[in-house]
């Protein structure tokens, strides 16, 4: 139904930006839930920001509040990541996620149906 390319992922100093994006394919990409994810190695993926589906409603984890922001361009089928003031432990595969049903909490792996391959963010101290 949909199809993911994450891009914009690359090896950074901490304190720097970087801006994420997702490709999508599919004609229902606007009544999607978008999120990003990210997964460490060694660690579980684990919730970064969700998205509305008309991008009016924005919701961020705890430790990247007031650093990134989560964007979506529907008549781009694109979904973004502003990443500022990066630290090293930002660093991890980003993934970002879409949601067709709404079914399950907004922030659980398990409630997003489609999924992209991931891009690579290491953050350099």
């Amino acid at each position: 139904q949909v199809q993911l390319v994450e891009s914009g992922g690359g090896l950074v100093q901490a304190g720097d930006s970087l801006r994420l994006s997702c490709s999508a394919s599919g004609r229902t990409f606007s009544s999607y839930r978008l999120g990003w994810f990210r997964q460490a190695p060694g660690k579980e993926r684990e919730f970064v920001a969700r998205i509305s589906p008309n991008g009016g409603n924005t919701y961020y984890a705890d430790s990247v509040k007031g650093r990134f922001t989560i964007s979506r361009d529907n008549a781009k089928n694109t979904l973004y990541l502003q990443m500022n003031s990066l630290k090293p432990e930002d660093t991890a595969n980003y993934f970002c996620a879409a949601d067709s049903d709404y079914i399950g909490g907004y922030s659980d792996v398990q409630s997003y149906h489609y999924w992209g391959q991931g891009t690579q963010v290491t953050v350099s101290s």
